[in-house]
């Protein structure tokens, strides 16, 4: 039978999965997850009621972040909106700039932007669900659900899919992407596509970035829960948090949506075309920074999934010899999300872990972050595509006047 790898031991920031099943089921530690027999109990969330949403309105309480966005506002280096929260206490909620300058249709609270690959920890997560479910397993061989199969994906399961290292060619791999980005896919044809190629290693031998993965994911959610995968969303997690300003726009129909936009040598450059359909479990849900503040408190407080589950989400599952980043640790690769001290990135540094993920499509830069000791949640949601640096290194001046750190004036590189 094919088993999750193990490495709890392996990185000194799995102590968060450590700490957070101890506190979410009992003192359950990782080196028994896989050993136990599954039971009711240990396959439920919480039941007791939802932290009460904060009231929709600005919050400027930390005064350094306020200055440096100012700043950034006034002269044109930001556009978006930052959420600052511990727990369900707003620190900082502002926007700046514009939803849509060709319109002049300024930000407002609840604005909704594209998420791109901050969609992934809701595949994982559905996975997850449907595990604590009873209908499917992370060990189940994809080919389990998908007929007709490739006999090269028989060592895929789906654990595979949702940990980057199904060894699957990734979209951008594929011949005739410019033609796909552009094209209107359903899921069957994505998986069709999918098919068709080689697998550029065999799968659990290494960890690459890959939407493939999440889109085959979302069809097994599809196929395991009977319903549609964005029907599994709203049902299973958007309607019980009440999420109400969160959903897909896969059928390209959602109203409300700030444009996205690029910075290029003519200027900021509008960029309408999304077509997230090719992404559909790996990039094309939209939301606000409160829905995705009550997701961060719900999901990494024991409401969304098990102790199990979360666990599993939440570990490194990348190979053992997985190489560095830059010289730094490599992120560990959870289910649709990573862990890393990200904090070592800017200068002054700091070294608490956050659970996290970036996302970037068609205009729009993110970044979903958790600090979970003092569980810190920080949004920063931008539909200027080109502000990564930016992007990074307010969320991490946002988390560290929230920790007490000393504020961050720069990137370490």
């Amino acid at each position: 039978m094919f088993q999750v790898p193990n490495k709890a031991n392996r990185k000194p920031w799995l102590l968060i999965g450590i700490a957070t099943v101890a506190l979410l089921g009992g003192g359950m530690t990782l080196a028994r997850m896989h050993s136990d027999a599954p039971t009711a109990e240990k396959r439920a969330p919480k039941t007791d009621p939802l932290l009460a949403r904060p009231p929709l309105e600005v919050v400027e309480n930390l005064p350094q972040l306020k200055e440096r966005l100012d700043h950034l506002a006034e002269t044109g280096q930001f556009t978006g909106e930052v959420l600052v929260a511990r727990g369900n206490q707003v620190l900082f909620r502002q926007t700046y700039g514009m939803a849509n300058y060709e319109e002049r249709r300024p930000f407002a609270l609840d604005t909704r932007f594209r998420l791109a690959s901050v969609s992934k920890q809701f595949t994982g997560a559905a996975i997850l669900k449907l595990q604590d479910e009873g209908k499917l397993s992370v060990n189940d061989p994809v080919c389990q659900w998908i007929q007709p199969c490739p006999e090269r994906w028989a060592d895929i399961r789906i654990h595979h899919l949702i940990s980057h290292t199904s060894g699957i060619p990734d979209l951008m791999a594929q011949s005739h992407w410019g033609m796909v980005r552009v094209t209107p896919h359903t899921p069957e044809q994505l998986l069709i596509n999918a098919t068709q190629y080689g697998l550029q290693f065999p799968a659990g031998t290494k960890v690459r970035y890959n939407n493939v993965g999440f889109n085959t994911a979302a069809y097994i959610v599809a196929r395991a829960s009977g319903m549609s995968f964005e029907d599994y969303l709203q049902k299973s997690f958007f309607d019980p948090l009440g999420m109400t300003n969160t959903g897909s726009d896969t059928h390209a129909n959602t109203p409300g949506l700030a444009m996205g936009y690029g910075l290029f040598p003519g200027g900021l450059t509008p960029q309408p075309l999304a077509n997230v359909s090719v992404v559909h479990g790996a990039g094309a849900l939209y939301s606000t920074a409160d829905d995705l503040l009550a997701w961060n408190l719900a999901l990494h407080n024991g409401h969304v999934l098990s102790p199990d589950s979360y666990a599993d989400m939440i570990r490194d599952h990348s190979p053992a010899d997985t190489p560095k980043e830059r010289g730094r640790p490599h992120r560990a690769y959870g289910y649709g999300i990573f862990m890393n001290t990200l904090g070592e990135r800017v200068s002054p540094s700091f070294s608490e872990p956050q659970i996290y993920h970036t996302g970037s499509w068609s205009g729009f830069r993110n970044l979903v972050t958790y600090e979970p000791t003092n569980k810190i949640t920080v949004v920063v949601l931008s539909n200027n595509y080109h502000l990564r640096d930016q992007v990074l290194l307010i969320s991490q001046q946002g988390m560290a006047e929230a920790l007490g750190k000393p504020f961050p004036t720069a990137l370490a590189r």
